[in-house]
């Protein structure tokens, strides 16, 4: 028999998943449209000018953020690739420290660098250009999955560096249940992306407490203890006009953010 709790994340993740097929279906219309204009206006194009289509973690187009109501996964503003991701500058036997400086407390998170070589090379690139500078937080989930999203520089989630990175480490929480998910612990951060394969750009999701999510979104990085309880404060204080999804009443701004080999 089938309890009413997993009944509700049944919903939840078919919920998601029209979400997903509406989003999909708006970044081809999205596409036809741009290409049209472009030929109409003889503008070349280079490397995938609808850089944002959809929302997942990282996207394309104006309404695919990262979004989903209290669906079974965070979102992302994935983009093309309409430039490399970054050359690799990072000691890949070494283990990174990502830390924020926000308007609610001090986040940080431990990266392991030999699990995920090409998520950490990129956040220290973005982090040491000042990208995550100034950005804020903007999404937070309060049923179904339980996460805060930050890491896109349009606050809408749209946005995205440009260049996509691949997944890595999809095993690393073990192995998918008969429900096609596995349990992303409290304290872990993950990449958002469009829910096709290797379209993480540069947001990420910070889990403050137990979900379960389809092993499809990189997991890189571990909260220590008093970050997790500034992520669960801001979750305590729930989404603003009351929802289950949406921004934060507590606003999470990124005022500084850097990345340090430990």
């Amino acid at each position: 028999m089938v309890s009413s709790d997993q009944r509700r994340r049944q919903l939840a993740r078919e919920k998601f998943e029209r979400q997903q097929r509406r989003r999909e279906e708006a970044r081809r219309k999205s596409k036809l449209r741009n290409t049209v204009i472009a030929a109409a206006l003889a503008v070349v194009v280079v490397g995938g000018g609808a850089a944002f289509a959809t929302g997942a973690f990282d996207g394309d187009d104006k309404k695919k953020s990262d979004s989903a109501a209290p669906s079974e996964t965070p979102k992302p503003s994935a983009s093309k690739d309409s430039a490399p991701e970054p050359k690799m500058a990072i000691d890949q036997k070494a283990s990174y420290t990502m830390s924020l400086k926000t308007s609610a407390g001090d986040i940080a998170f431990k990266m392991a660098a030999e699990k995920t070589p090409h998520t950490v090379n990129s956040f220290k690139s973005l982090a040491d250009k000042g990208y995550f500078d100034n950005t804020k937080c903007h999404r937070l989930t309060t049923q179904g999955i339980f996460v805060l999203q930050c890491g896109d520089p349009k606050g809408d989630g749209t946005g995205g560096p440009g260049y996509t990175i691949p997944d890595e480490n999809l095993t690393g929480l073990g192995k998918a249940g008969a429900d096609g998910t596995v349990t992303y612990p409290a304290g872990t951060v993950a990449m958002a992306n469009t829910s096709q394969p290797h379209t993480g750009g540069s947001q990420f999701f910070l889990v403050y407490k137990d979900s379960k999510l389809p092993p499809s979104y990189t997991p890189f990085g571990t909260m220590d203890a008093a970050t997790l309880k500034v992520v669960q404060d801001v979750a305590k204080a729930g989404v603003a006009g009351g929802a289950g999804d949406g921004a934060p009443k507590t606003a999470v701004t990124i005022t500084k953010a850097a990345v340090n080999k430990d």
